[in-house]
C-alpha cells in the first residue's frame, strides 16, 4: 500500500525526471518547424502539479494528494501533450477519491480511469500517440493484477507495457517510422512514470539536474502568479488578497451564494468550480469571514493571503516592460449589458494590437514556440466582461487547453477551433453583433475554413517529411500547415508560396492578400517583399503589409 506521502513524492520525482530529460523528449518531435515542443510542454504541465502537491502535509491522504495534483495539471496545462497528460491524472485522482491509501488494485483501477477520460476528450484519438501508450500500459495491468500484488510491481509492470507500446509506435504512425523515432508525448509519459517508480520502489525523489534547476523557478512559476498588489495602479480599496480551494463534501450544492458572500465583502472575486473542487478568489478586509463561509462547503486547502497595501510600492518598482508583457489578467464580473467578447491567442506586439483593434478584450501571449496555459487562457476568459465569449485559439497546439478552459468559466464560453491568425482575424471580420450565438459560430466558421494560411519559417532540425528532404536552417514555406517545398531565399519562398495560395483560391478578381512579417524582418525588408509580390500577382488583386511582430514566423500569409 502507499499512502499520501508517498504519492506526493512521488509526483514530485515524475516532473523532476521529465524536467531533466524535457531536450531528449522535445527532439522526438518529427515535424521540423519550431514548435512547442513536447517535452517542455508536458514538464511545464506536471511542474504546476508540483509546486501544488509539495505544499501538502506528510499525512494528506492518497485521494486528496491525487486530486490537488489532477487540478493543478488541468490548470497548467500546456499543449496538446499537457492537457492529455492532465486528463490522464484528472481520471486517476477519480479512482483514487476518498482513498487514505492505495494499493496495486487501486492504482490499477485509477489509471484505467485516467486512460477512459483522456480518450473520451479528444474528438479523433490517434493510435501511436501517449494515448496508445497509455491505454496499453493500464490495459495489461488490469490484466495481471492480483490481490497479492505490490505497488512497485505492479508499476513495474506499467513501465513494461508502457515501453512495449511505446516501442511500437513508429508502426502505427508512419512519419514515426520515416524519422526513425517514436512517439514524443508517449516518451514523456513514461519518463514521468519513471520517476514516479523510484518512489515507489522506495527510493529518493529524483534530483532537478544542475541545468534544470537554474531554470525551474522562472519554468514552473505561472505567468499569473504574481503578486496581486502588481495588478494595481490606483488605490487598493480591500488590503488582503485571498485565495483558497475547496475540496467539495457535496458535489451537488451550489457555489452561487459562496459567489454572493464573497462578493458582499470584497471585490475581484473569482469562483470557478468543477464537480471536486471550487476555487475561490477575493479581495476583503476579512479573510477570516471568506475562509468561514467556504468551510460550509467543504475542506479547505491551498490557502494563500497577501496584504497587497504591503506589497504595493515594492511591487510597482518591481514590475519591468518584460512582466507587463505577461498573461496577468485582472478578473471582471459579466456585464449584462455586454453580450459578446473576444479573446484571442497571438505572439507579436503588432498582432496583439491588431485583434485589439478588431474587438478583442483580451490578448493572450501565446503561439508556436511558447503555448499558453489552461489557467492563461481562462484568466483572459475572466477578465472578459461578456455574457458570451468567444476564444480564438490560433493555433492546432492550443485549441485543446482553450476548451479545458471553456469549462471552468463562469460564464458562457465558445471556442472556435482556429488553428492560424488568419483564421482568427478572418472569423473576427465576419462577426455580426446583432446575431445570436449560434449564428455567429456558423458565419464565424465558414468565414475561417475559406482562409488559406502560408507561413514561412526555418527548419529547426534535419528531416524528411512529407517527401521534403529538410536540412536544419533552410527556408520552409507551410501552406495551410504542411510543408510545400523548401527554399535557400526569404523573399523567393513568399512569393511562391503566395502565388500558390492564390492558384487554389480561384478568384482573384475578389482575393485579398495580408502579408504579416515577423521581429526578424525589417520594415525595409519587408517592403522589398511586398513589392516583389506585387510584380507576380495580378494587378487586381489587394495587398495589404502589417507588421506583426511574431516570433518564429519570417512571414505569415493570409489569402481570402
Amino acid at each position: 500500500m502507499i499512502h499520501g506521502l508517498m504519492l506526493r513524492d512521488a509526483f514530485v520525482s515524475g516532473a523532476n525526471n521529465i524536467a531533466n530529460l524535457k531536450q531528449s523528449v522535445d527532439a522526438l518531435n518529427v515535424f521540423p518547424v519550431p514548435d512547442g515542443d513536447t517535452g517542455t510542454n508536458m514538464s511545464m504541465t506536471i511542474g504546476a502539479a508540483k509546486r501544488e502537491v509539495a505544499r501538502l502535509a506528510d499525512n494528506t491522504p492518497v485521494g486528496e494528494v491525487a486530486q490537488t495534483a489532477a487540478s493543478a495539471l488541468l490548470r497548467g496545462a500546456r499543449g496538446n501533450s499537457g492537457v492529455i497528460l492532465s486528463l490522464l491524472f484528472r481520471g486517476f485522482s477519480k479512482g483514487l477519491a476518498g482513498k487514505e491509501t492505495a494499493g496495486a488494485k487501486d492504482l490499477v483501477e485509477a489509471l484505467s480511469l485516467g486512460v477512459e477520460a483522456a480518450y473520451k476528450a479528444v474528438m479523433k484519438p490517434t493510435e501511436g500517440t501517449i494515448l496508445t501508450v497509455a491505454r496499453l500500459a493500464a490495459e495489461h495491468a488490469a490484466e495481471v493484477v492480483t490481490d497479492e500484488t505490490t505497488v512497485p510491481e505492479i508499476w513495474d509492470e506499467i513501465l513494461s507495457a508502457g515501453r512495449i507500446a511505446l516501442e511500437n509506435t513508429p508502426e502505427q504512425l508512419p512519419v514515426l517510422k520515416k524519422a526513425g523515432v517514436v512517439d514524443a508525448g508517449g516518451r514523456g509519459l513514461i519518463v514521468i512514470f519513471e520517476g514516479m517508480g523510484q518512489v515507489f520502489h522506495g527510493g529518493e525523489i529524483i534530483p532537478l539536474g544542475e541545468e534544470t534547476v537554474k531554470k525551474s523557478v522562472a519554468e514552473f512559476e505561472m505567468p499569473n502568479e504574481r503578486n496581486a498588489a502588481g495588478e494595481y495602479e490606483g488605490e487598493i480599496t480591500f488590503t488582503y488578497c485571498t485565495e483558497f480551494i475547496v475540496l467539495r463534501a457535496d458535489k451537488e450544492a451550489d457555489p452561487q451564494p459562496l459567489r454572493s458572500y464573497l462578493e458582499s465583502i470584497g471585490d475581484s472575486v473569482v469562483v470557478v468550480d468543477d464537480e471536486d473542487i471550487i476555487k475561490c478568489h477575493v479581495h476583503t478586509d476579512n479573510p477570516g469571514n471568506a475562509l468561514q463561509k467556504a468551510l460550509e462547503y467543504g475542506m479547505l486547502t491551498n490557502m494563500k493571503i497577501e496584504n497587497m497595501r504591503e506589497q504595493h510600492a515594492n511591487q510597482r518598482a518591481a514590475v519591468t516592460p518584460q512582466a507587463s508583457q505577461e498573461n496577468t489578467f485582472a478578473y471582471q464580473p459579466v456585464d449584462p449589458s455586454q453580450e459578446y467578447g473576444f479573446v484571442a491567442v497571438a505572439a507579436g506586439e503588432g498582432l496583439r494590437q491588431l485583434f485589439l483593434d478588431l474587438g478583442a478584450e483580451n490578448v493572450v501571449s501565446g503561439g508556436q514556440t511558447m503555448n499558453p496555459s489552461t489557467d492563461d487562457i481562462l484568466s483572459a476568459i475572466q477578465a472578459t466582461p461578456a455574457k458570451n465569449v468567444f476564444v480564438l485559439p490560433n493555433n492546432k497546439n492550443i485549441i485543446m487547453a482553450a476548451e479545458q478552459a471553456a469549462k471552468l468559466a463562469d460564464r458562457n464560453v465558445a471556442v472556435l477551433p482556429t488553428r492560424t491568425v488568419p483564421q482568427g482575424l478572418s472569423a473576427m471580420l465576419v462577426f455580426d453583433a446583432g446575431a445570436g450565438v449560434n449564428e455567429n459560430l456558423l458565419g464565424m466558421t465558414k468565414a475561417f475554413e475559406k482562409v488559406g494560411t502560408g507561413q514561412v519559417t526555418f527548419a529547426a532540425r534535419d528531416s524528411e517529411y512529407d517527401g521534403h528532404k529538410i536540412k536544419e536552417g533552410e527556408i520552409l514555406a507551410l501552406e495551410n500547415g504542411k510543408v510545400s517545398f523548401v527554399e535557400k531565399d526569404i523573399s523567393k519562398a513568399v512569393v511562391r508560396l503566395t502565388r500558390n495560395l492564390v492558384r487554389k483560391d480561384g478568384d482573384k478578381e475578389n482575393c485579398f492578400v495580408t502579408l504579416i512579417y515577423g521581429e526578424e524582418v525589417t520594415e525595409e525588408q519587408a517592403a522589398q517583399v511586398e513589392e516583389a509580390l506585387r510584380a507576380k500577382l495580378p494587378e487586381e488583386i489587394e495587398i495589404a503589409l502589417v507588421n506583426g511582430g511574431q516570433p518564429v514566423y519570417y512571414y505569415i500569409i493570409s489569402v481570402e
